[in-house]
């Protein structure tokens, strides 16, 4: 109703003085995926000050309920099936419903991504277009520089050979408001400031996964020729998927901190962590969490096999992180896949959390494969 009437706004505001208002028992919902029309004609337009009671955004479902969506067969399945597919469409009801748990990963990835019309191959651009609402062929430019990880400002106008900042700067901000991407800004662990630059992060697992692999093969999709036997087809299929799952654990880093013992810290800051520095003394972090003391190294892994390879990774990004004089380092692994005993033999991790424990499919004190 807003978006095609340019009076819209006026009017709801004079039939709620004039007469809404008045119902003692009425409340006001007004609700759209076009997040920024709404901010830009309510939420900051001065005539509805004082008016409002409540502003929500509406998040991903938590994990431990997605999973639900496989009930009541979950406990037959293979943990990896439920997680690649939760890797691919994220916590978003909409799709998880179109998930049949009697088949296959493979065959509900074919089923719902690569055959014509069908609900995720089709759903990326009519969601994108209704929601992006300004200039919308060029924010999505700036989306597809994301697909392949997380870059600034400039990296991203690099790659676009565009010297506009101003417009990638606001392009980011509406697929922010939307909630495609996430600006990962997080605290210097040195000095305890944010950073200077913020990295943008593509953080819509279902988006990801369409740009990656859908819309390179939307004209065979549509032709109903395109060949789909299994996830081994396509070209880096391990490690986009193991970025995929990166991205949801640290989309729900909330979930985790009771296995780190964090659920009553006051957490400054919680986001992916790339340290600059000279060859060799670089590092990239998949999930650094800071609290007053210390700061915790969460590697994420999705591996078949997870071997002792595992410790001397995150050790030497231990050594090279920078932290504060008085803070302490510690070490997480979120894992799915088997994990070498050895591993936990070693002793080197403050803390080992199988995802499916995040998921709430094992019991507690139960030992588990992730």
């Amino acid at each position: 109703m807003g978006y095609y009437d340019p009076t819209f706004a006026g009017t709801l505001k004079m039939a709620w003085d004039n007469h809404l208002k008045k119902h003692p028992r009425l409340i006001l919902v007004v609700c759209g995926s076009v997040s920024t029309w709404i901010r830009e004609n309510i939420i900051d337009d001065g005539q509805f000050l004082g008016r409002r009671s409540l502003d929500v955004v509406v998040p991903e479902l938590p994990l431990r309920e997605c999973v639900r969506f496989w009930d009541p067969v979950r406990e037959r399945l293979d943990m990896r099936e439920i997680i690649d597919m939760m890797s691919v469409t994220g916590g978003v009801p909409r799709y998880l419903e179109e998930v049949n748990p009697a088949l296959s990963v493979n065959e509900n990835m074919r089923r719902l991504c690569f055959r014509p019309r069908s609900p995720l191959r089709m759903d990326f651009d009519e969601m994108f277009n209704d929601v992006i609402t300004r200039q919308p062929k060029s924010t999505a430019r700036v989306l597809d520089c994301l697909v392949d990880g997380s870059r600034t400002v400039t990296e991203i106008a690099a790659l676009l050979d565009n010297t506009k900042g101003g417009h990638i700067s606001e392009a980011l901000a509406q697929l922010e408001e939307a909630g495609f991407v996430s600006s990962d800004v997080g605290t210097n662990p040195l000095t305890g400031t944010e950073r200077r630059e913020k990295r943008y992060r593509l953080k819509d697992n279902y988006s990801r996964f369409y740009l990656k692999y859908v819309k390179p093969a939307a004209t065979l999709i549509d032709k109903d020729a395109f060949a789909f036997s299994g996830f081994d087809q396509f070209k880096g299929w391990e490690a986009v998927l193991g970025l995929q799952f990166e991205n949801l654990v640290v989309n729900h880093f909330q979930e985790l901190l009771p296995f780190l013992h964090l659920e009553n810290a006051l957490v400054y800051s919680a986001a992916p962590y790339r340290q600059e520095g000279k060859k060799g003394s670089g590092l990239q972090i998949d999930l650094l969490i800071q609290t007053k003391r210390s700061a915790y190294i969460v590697e994420v892994k999705r591996r078949a096999e997870i071997g002792l390879e595992v410790v001397d990774e995150v050790a030497q990004k231990a050594r090279r992180l920078k932290v504060a004089a008085g803070n302490s380092i510690r070490t997480a692994l979120v894992y799915a896949g088997h994990l070498a005993r050895t591993v936990e033999a070693d002793g080197y991790f403050d803390a080992i959390v199988p995802f499916s424990r995040i998921l709430g499919i094992v019991p507690a004190g139960e030992k588990d494969d992730g």
